[in-house]
């Protein structure tokens, strides 16, 4: 379906004033082909949107935007676990509390995570020590070209912090409308982040780690709809073991998480902390008072007032822990997404 309205104001958690040429709600995936097919008859770019939680657009989009709203969710079972295919239009904190309301534990963990659930692979999002990598069975993805849907298996998704295959091979020319997850109904609570290493493993229940994760993430991230925000801006970054000791000899407290390739994430959000920025603005920018790691619409920013934002906290924790921090979120020029890095540099 069509709009007239082609303000993409509503459509970005940010609150960015930005236009697009046409604006299209796509409810089933023919609707999505249909948007494709009038894009190359125009020469126009298309640029597929769930709920705009995770981009930044730096300019008008010369183009048709198309927004995913394909729904569904449907259960089935068998003796060890539940099977759960989901439209990739349908809200993913929504899910997660549908998944409760089943008696279904697993996703408690990633409660309160803004977006859609076709976003999901894209980003392979993860929170409070569980990634989708964990649970994903499959992604069904359609051909814009044919409108045939190849289901890809989660290993041949390329899954990694922070990736897959989706934002490289399949970035254009096809959209995700499915994502198959898999739980145990043996469920084992994951308790190693946070407010949830204070809960008993023994009797813990999945609801309760879901208020503990809720009650966390409120407590520190703004409410887009309050706040223009997209989460957290910047992954946290991956560095050598050599490189976290001599930190650590200057910075004792410093927050790390060793990794099974004997790497370790630091805390994106502490790094920037402490280069002294919490609250700093720029235009009408900001960083977030309560969460470093997340950069806000303070008062009716710009797009370059956030990229300049960006640009000074990237530097300014470079100058001080010679870390070069990468945006987790997507910036959209006219044309489509550009390299964030390059955009910052």
């Amino acid at each position: 379906m069509s709009s007239p309205v082609t303000s993409l104001k509503s459509l970005n958690t940010f609150s960015i004033e930005a236009q697009a040429s046409q604006i299209i709600t796509a409810t089933r995936s023919e609707h999505l082909t249909k948007a494709w097919q009038l894009a190359k008859e125009n020469q126009q770019p298309l640029l597929l949107l769930g709920e705009g939680s995770n981009v930044l657009f730096l300019e008008d989009f010369a183009g048709i935007v198309a927004v995913n709203r394909i729904k569904g969710i449907e259960i089935t079972q068998n003796d060890s676990e539940w099977m759960l295919h989901v439209g990739a239009g349908e809200n993913w904190h929504q899910l997660v509390c549908h998944t409760l309301e089943n008696n279904i534990g697993g996703l408690e963990n990633l409660a309160l995570i803004p977006g859609c659930v076709g976003s999901a692979p894209i980003q392979n999002i993860g929170a409070y020590g569980i990634e989708l990598q964990s649970l994903c069975d499959y992604v069904d993805l359609l051909n814009l070209d044919t409108g045939e849907v190849l289901r890809l298996a989660a290993i041949d998704c390329l899954f990694g912090y922070r990736e897959s295959i989706f934002k490289h091979a399949y970035r254009e020319g096809f959209a995700i409308v499915g994502v198959g997850l898999r739980l145990p109904k043996q469920w084992q609570p994951k308790l190693t982040y946070g407010d949830l290493t204070r809960l008993d493993p023994a009797t813990v229940t999945p609801r309760q780690i879901f208020d503990s994760v809720c009650a966390m993430r409120r407590s520190k991230l703004p409410d887009p709809a309050k706040t223009g925000n997209a989460g957290s801006f910047y992954k946290n970054p991956l560095v050598e073991s050599a490189s976290v000791d001599t930190l650590l000899k200057q910075y004792p407290s410093m927050p790390f998480y060793p990794q099974a390739d004997g790497k370790a994430k630091l805390a994106a959000g502490w790094l920037v902390e402490q280069a002294g920025l919490k609250g700093f603005r720029l235009g009408g920018a900001a960083v977030h008072q309560q969460q470093a790691l997340v950069l806000i619409n303070q008062e009716n920013a710009t797009s370059q007032d956030v990229v300049n934002l960006a640009r000074h906290v990237r530097n300014a924790v470079a100058e001080k822990f010679s870390i070069w921090l990468e945006p987790e979120v997507r910036f959209i020029s006219a044309k489509g997404e550009v390299n964030a890095v390059e955009a910052l540099s």
